[in-house]
């Protein structure tokens, strides 16, 4: 199963969506570009967009609690280069499971096209037909007859 486009359907006023289609005029892009923007950046930051003028926008917009939107935060560099190795230790992990898993169906292949109609021959039907029950069976390991 993929992802699939749903579509939002909504209303505005005639004034509204010409001032929405000029702003998307402004920028060169579909009217359809500046929503799915809009839902992209509302879905990444999981709700917490303000949507404000260019002329009112400053460095550090407080909000009615006093922080600054949007949320700011100072990450270690070493947490940014763990994240980094651990990303790039994935996805060789994942490279060598796709190659494991390309052996293992190669084996498969080879295994299935083995042809099931040859008759096996184990050792023990061999030595079972020719022997005597008079001639004894040599063992490894057991005591030696010397007399010989």
């Amino acid at each position: 199963m993929g992802n699939k486009n749903k579509t939002i359907s909504f209303r505005v006023s005639q004034e509204k969506f010409e001032t929405l289609r000029e702003i998307a005029e402004e920028r060169d892009l579909s009217l359809s570009a500046v929503f799915r923007d809009y839902v992209d950046l509302l879905v990444a930051h999981d709700g917490q967009v303000e949507v404000v003028p260019e002329h009112e926008i400053t460095d550090s917009t407080d909000t009615s609690d006093g922080t600054s939107f949007p949320p700011k935060v100072e990450v270690p560099k070493s947490f940014v280069r763990e994240h980094e190795r651990l990303e790039l230790q994935a996805e060789h992990l994942r490279d060598q499971l796709e190659e494991h898993k390309r052996y293992v169906t190669k084996l498969r292949q080879e295994l299935d096209t083995y042809d099931d109609g040859e008759e096996v021959i184990q050792l023990e039907d061999l030595d079972g037909e020719e022997e005597d029950d008079d001639d004894p069976s040599y063992r490894i390991g057991s005591s030696f007859d010397e007399s010989i």
